[in-house]
């Protein structure tokens, strides 16, 4: 498994704001190929083909923030740990991604807000050390 190193991307108009290791499919819709799928199994939602996708990505009402924490894989699959801002409300997502070549066939992600750890597993664990999200 390989670590893609951050790089600080710049924005623009329709772009997200990335920051971290910026994955293709943040970059370019191009990166998908024409019959892609990208699924999001916890709302049920499919959506076939690049221009969908692209159409998709582009058309979220919220302002968005997206921190890359790390992308690995080896072959054809990446996975990517990422804590998106939507409108000053972080939540976090995992991408998994397989590539035919240099365009990625299919796409599932899945997103998980933020929760406070039970009591009863406090003597358990520990915290993670803190990690820095940039905002809005």
């Amino acid at each position: 498994m390989g670590l893609v190193r951050p790089a600080r991307r710049p924005t623009g108009p329709g772009r997200p704001d990335v920051e971290g290791a910026t994955p293709k499919w943040w970059t370019e819709p191009a990166v998908y190929a024409e019959d892609a799928i990208l699924d999001y199994p916890q709302s049920g939602e499919r959506f076939r083909g690049r221009p969908t996708i692209a159409a998709q990505r582009g058309g979220h009402p919220a302002r968005r923030h997206f921190t890359v924490l790390r992308v690995v894989g080896s072959g054809d699959l990446r996975v990517s740990e990422c804590v998106i801002t939507y409108d000053a409300v972080p939540t976090y997502s995992v991408s998994i991604m397989e590539f035919a070549g240099p365009e990625v066939v299919h796409e599932t992600q899945w997103f998980a807000d933020p929760f406070a750890a039970p009591e009863w597993r406090a003597a358990l664990g520990e915290s993670i050390p803190a990690r820095e999200v940039a905002g809005p």
